[in-house]
């Protein structure tokens, strides 16, 4: 049978630690302009613009976090392998693949290596979520097969 061990408990308070933070760090954006200013020399005239990208950003942050609660529910409760954690891997993929774009586009219009590095990365765990998703499917489909046998 499946045990439950202090690694998954602490992993299941990281993330839902990180999801309040997120949504706290959002409401807060609206009041960043002094802040983007002073600290990454923003200049006026790209402040909206930069508002705009971290708020968006940040939803589809918070957006991921709150699918892996729903994964880490299912797998506390002993069945992580059903077809909502198919869906939940698919929607993470699509909010990376958004994130990816957002900062494509901040890019284009605001160039850094760090923006690069962003876009490298949530393109990559966008690509993993969709093999994590096949794969999940695959063992869904092993273990209704298994199932039915027994």
């Amino acid at each position: 049978m499946y045990q439950k061990s202090i690694v998954h408990y602490m992993t299941k308070v990281c993330v839902d630690v990180l999801f309040y933070v997120g949504i706290i760090c959002c409401a807060l954006v609206p009041f960043s302009s002094s802040w983007l200013v002073r600290y990454f020399y923003i200049t006026d005239e790209m402040v909206l613009f930069m508002k705009v990208i971290l708020l968006a950003s940040g939803i589809s942050g918070v957006y991921i976090l709150w699918q892996l609660k729903v994964i880490f529910r299912t797998l506390m409760e002993g069945n992580p392998f059903i077809h909502a954690n198919v869906t939940c891997l698919r929607k993470i993929a699509v909010a990376c693949l958004v994130i990816s774009l957002i900062y494509v586009l901040k890019l284009i219009v605001l160039p850094s290596i760090s923006t690069v590095v962003i876009v490298a990365i949530f393109s990559v765990v966008c690509l993993l979520c969709l093999t994590l998703k096949d794969l999940f499917k695959q063992s869904i489909y092993y273990k209704d097969e298994n199932d039915l046998t027994v």
